[in-house]
């Protein structure tokens, strides 16, 4: 297969994973995953300069926290909902205390329960929070901070399957991307993402690359739990992944000192 075809396979299971854009399905195997996942930040990228487009065009014309809660809406809509449906049952699996096949049987089910419903409600209130703080501040740095945090969400999928990181069942998403991105990858990433994020916060350049990086940091901590109690990854475990990330990103911008 011509190398050409062989990214426009990974472009389109990316931006098929990540968004709601309806394009035509190309082929969808291990090969195709791992170019995918790696380009999961600029897909994050690409959504976050629309979500911060609306934002600015929303608090122009309402108040802060109406704008946030449009992009976040916005947002919620652009993915099909699938990064929350899958922090509310990661995190109820894991606040059940159960391991291994009885832990992704609790993920399974398709009701919320109390862990998931407080998960849910704290990161959509920060998101929004942040939001409404980020409409505030000069267009350029509140577009990069929306470009950077979403674009570190989806970076974090590209870490949790990084090579050595298994999946925990033998089919789904978990077991189609797992292990499938390189160190090469993750370093450009990062680096992309914490480039991103420099005008994020106006006079302080060195803020939002940290932002980022602690984010990673703290989802790889998470994500090594998770592994232990669950076996591996899940398509579950991915979409918490994105939604920790991009919250602790947001909340590292807002940060003050």
């Amino acid at each position: 297969m011509p190398a050409e075809a062989r990214l426009a396979d990974g472009v389109r299971l990316a931006v098929t994973t990540f968004t709601t854009l309806p394009l035509r399905a190309g082929r969808v195997d291990r090969a195709a995953a791992a170019r995918a996942m790696a380009l999961a930040p600029a897909v994050g990228a690409l959504l976050g300069a629309l979500l911060g487009g609306v934002l600015l065009l929303t608090a122009a014309l309402a108040p802060p926290l109406v704008a946030a809660g449009v992009t976040v809406a916005l947002g919620a809509l652009l993915t099909r909902g699938l990064h929350l449906d899958g922090l509310a049952d990661t995190v109820d699996a894991l606040g059940s205390y159960r391991r291994g096949a009885a832990a992704l049987e609790i993920m399974k089910k398709p009701d919320v329960g109390p862990f998931g419903v407080v998960a849910l409600v704290v990161v959509l209130l920060l998101q929004a929070a942040v939001l409404a703080e980020l409409a505030g501040r000069g267009w350029a740095a509140a577009l990069a901070a929306v470009v950077a945090a979403t674009a570190a969400g989806r970076l974090g999928v590209a870490v949790a399957c990084r090579r050595g990181v298994p999946a925990a069942r033998p089919d789904g998403l978990g077991a189609l991307v797992a292990g499938t991105v390189g160190p090469v990858a993750l370093v450009v990433g990062t680096a992309a993402v914490a480039l991103l994020a420099v005008p994020a916060v106006p006079g302080r350049p060195w803020q939002g690359p940290v932002a980022v990086l602690a984010a990673l940091a703290v989802a790889v901590g998470l994500l090594r739990h998770g592994v232990r109690r669950l076996g591996g990854i899940t398509g579950d475990v991915l979409g918490a992944v994105v939604e920790i990330v991009t919250t602790l990103v947001y909340l590292g911008l807002v940060l003050s000192g």
